[in-house]
Parts: C-alpha cells; structure tokens; sequence
C-alpha cells in the first residue's frame, strides 16, 4: 500500500508541473483521473504513450506531427507563397483556430533573449532564411508577440530577409474584438493609434 501511495504522489508531482496546475490542482485531476481509471485514466495513459512514441518536430517548419512532414507541410491546398513565421508551436495553433490563413508556417523555437540567453543560433531562424531563398515564396508574415522580445526578434528576422526580395509584413495590433478602452494598457491604445485606417 504505501508504494501504491508513492506511485500516486509520483503521479501528482508529474502533473503538477504541467503549466497552469499547481500541487493542488494536480492533486484533483490525479483524484479525478483515479475515480475515472476505466474510462478516462487508462485511455489517456495509453494515448500519451502513443503520442510519446509517434510525435516529432516537423522537417520543414518545426510544427508537431508524427511524421517527417506536419500535415500544413504535406497538404498540397496550402499556399507556398507565404509564409507565417510564429514564436511556438501554441502560437501556430492559435492562428489555425481562426480559419484565416492558407499559407504555410515557420516555427522560430522562441524569440530572442538576452536575459536569457537565447541569441539568433537557438532560433530557426537561418532555415526560415534558407526556405525563403529555395521556394517561391513572395511574403513572410511576422506573428511574433508584441514584446520587447518578440519584436526585436521581429526586426531580426526582417533583417535577415532584407536582401530576399520577399515583402515582410506584420500583424496588426491593437485593440481586440469587444475590447474596451479603459481595460486596455497604454501599449495597446498606441498601436492601435498607430495601425489606424480608413473607416
């Protein structure tokens, strides 16, 4: 019984650092999970065991599959005319979920970052530069976020393309659907001012 016990402490450990569950809320999933073995916890056990042993990195813009290509990568209804150049795989699926965007997609791996550490060699950013100059694209759209890293690294990838021929562009910014202006930082009301257009 007690090595039962500390299986499931083990358990509880794991989950607590997933992101956005501390000790406590890992204690009830862990419970929850428990309550649930036959229908939830031995299916999810099983599925994560498949996904530990089928995903990796895709081969051309960093995207998680299980295969060598992502399936943007492989599909032959996507646009390689541009490309979206995104911080995290994360970004990458928050772009999908709002259905806009036919292109294709390059995952950086992070942004710069000299507080920690991260310069131009720990991005992708010299394949992104290497995609560019192999393919036929004509735009790269920076999604990167908007702050001090993510847009230096936003210049530094405009940099890098400079001499490509293609148009860099990014998303605008400003203030959100619903959005109301007393809610929003100072940051916010400035680039909104700023990417301003006719009504």
């Amino acid at each position: 019984m007690a090595e039962a016990a500390r299986d499931i402490e083990a358990l509880i450990e794991l989950m607590a650092r997933l992101p956005g569950l501390g000790p406590r809320s890992a204690r009830r999933a862990v419970l929850h999970l428990l309550k649930k073995r036959g229908g939830l916890m031995a299916p999810l056990a099983a599925q994560m065991a498949e996904v530990a042993a089928t995903a990796r990195d895709c081969a051309v813009c960093g995207n998680i599959g299980t295969g060598d290509l992502c399936g943007i990568c492989a599909s032959d209804r996507r646009s390689e005319a541009e490309i979206c150049v995104v911080e995290d795989v994360a970004d990458l699926w928050a772009m999908e979920r709002g259905q806009t965007y036919a292109g294709r997609y390059h995952v950086l791996g992070g942004t710069l970052s000299a507080l920690d550490a991260v310069g131009p060699e720990e991005l992708r950013i010299p394949q992104l530069v290497e995609r560019v100059r192999s393919g036929a694209v004509r735009e790269v759209i920076l999604a990167l976020a908007a702050t001090v890293d993510g847009q230096t690294t936003a210049h530094y990838v405009a940099d890098a393309l400079a001499g490509t021929g293609v148009t860099v562009t990014s998303l605008a910014q400003g203030v959100p659907i619903g959005g109301e202006l007393d809610y929003l930082d100072d940051g916010t009301i400035q680039a909104a001012m700023r990417a301003r257009r006719a009504f």
